[in-house]
């Protein structure tokens, strides 16, 4: 019987991982194919041009756009201070002046003798890529960027909000039904990703900022707690660029969700060990997944038995997560995959398979309602 593709959230104990990282702009490249880095190592660097201050200098001054060259003190490209006068008029036999201050410091654009209008613009802004993994550079993209490579325990989350960071794998729960709440962070979870059951609570997140704590990997986040934490609602299909001072993952779904046991149990072994962790995400075309990446030692053969990246389709027996009503975030497996197409409530014809839960029960879903799981 042939396969039922369908993607889903990957989750494996071990997987080579490449990530490839680029700035926005051409730059410096900083290291070279072999270099060993940490995540906090600078891969790449470059200047982000600084922010544009228009000056309506023939306004300021009074007078036609035509005779603002004429009263600049300064000329295109010299650098000028927040608060200097770049231009002077005199009248009435020098009784009177009128003047123009520079709004930022930076430098003079441009002098223009049509608009009377005079741009200012700010000092470049540094940006500096880091390596994000602790691994090794196989591969440099010239004045771009590079492709880190390790070996490591991979986790896709459902959702997440916060950009990368990295810290020590510490469990604050005993199972992965326990509610992470603000009594099970503590000041021993500075610097670390810490590890909750079914949900994590906005108390919960407030106060890990507060210990210092870099992330939280939880099952489940009720979008109250959502709305409370942000104090606004997202809105948008776009997270990551958020600046909370924590990222977050969450791995099943909104709501009270158990944390999957295999999810769970390689978070709890890879207990003391580092790992990068990434809340962004982006559910529409292009689709960004937040992530837990734990790096683990290469070993001999590692290199030749290199993950491939492909996922088998489904078949009967494979493990599978519900993504919509009225089954969302249930966990279950593949009891049968007819291949004829079913018409649905809305009278659209489409692919279904059987799921089998764990209490039994037997539910009829449309193949798009699900995730595939990692065996």
């Amino acid at each position: 019987m042939g396969h039922a593709y369908t993607p889903g959230l990957l989750v494996t104990e071990k997987l080579l991982i490449t990530k490839n990282r680029i700035l926005p702009l051409k730059g410096d490249v900083l290291v070279k194919p072999g270099d060993k880095v940490e995540p906090d190592t600078v891969v790449a660097k470059t200047n982000l041009p600084g922010p544009v201050e228009p000056l309506n200098v023939a306004n300021l001054l009074g007078v036609p756009p035509e005779d603002v060259p004429l009263a600049m003190l300064k000329k295109e490209g010299d650098p000028v201070a927040a608060g200097e006068v770049i231009a002077r008029t005199k009248s009435f036999f020098g009784l009177f002046k009128s003047e123009a201050r520079a709004k930022i410091e930076g430098t003079i654009e441009s002098i223009s003798s049509i608009t009377g209008q005079v741009l200012l613009r700010g000092h470049p802004v540094p940006v500096q890529v880091h390596a994000y993994l602790r691994g090794e550079v196989v591969e440099v993209f010239p004045r771009e960027g590079v492709a880190v490579r390790a070996w490591g325990t991979f986790i896709q989350g459902i959702f997440g909000i916060g950009g990368e960071t990295h810290g020590i794998v510490r469990m604050a729960v005993e199972k992965p039904s326990d509610v992470l709440d603000e009594t099970r962070i503590t000041a021993e979870h500075k610097g670390c990703i810490v590890v909750g059951g079914s949900r994590v609570t906005a108390e919960a997140l407030k106060k890990a900022i507060s210990v210092g704590a870099c992330g939280i990997v939880a099952g489940g986040f009720d979008d109250q707690d959502l709305r409370a934490f942000l104090g606004k609602d997202l809105g948008v299909a776009i997270t990551g660029s958020e600046d909370l001072g924590i990222s977050l993952v969450v791995t099943e779904g909104f709501g009270t969700i158990d944390m999957a046991d295999r999810t769970f149990e390689l978070l709890k072994r890879s207990q003391g060990k580092e790992a990068s962790v990434n809340g962004a995400t982006q559910i529409r075309a292009g689709v960004i997944r937040p992530e837990v990446v734990i790096p683990l030692p290469e070993v001999a053969g590692d290199r030749d038995a290199l993950h491939s990246g492909e996922r088998p389709g489904l078949d009967v027996g494979s493990p599978i997560r519900v993504i919509r009503d009225p089954y969302f975030g249930r966990l279950g497996s593949v009891s049968a995959l007819p291949p004829e197409l079913k018409v649905l409530e809305s009278e659209s014809k489409a692919r279904i398979l059987e799921v089998k839960f764990p209490d039994g029960s037997v539910a009829t879903i449309p193949r798009a309602n699900v995730e595939a799981l990692e065996e």
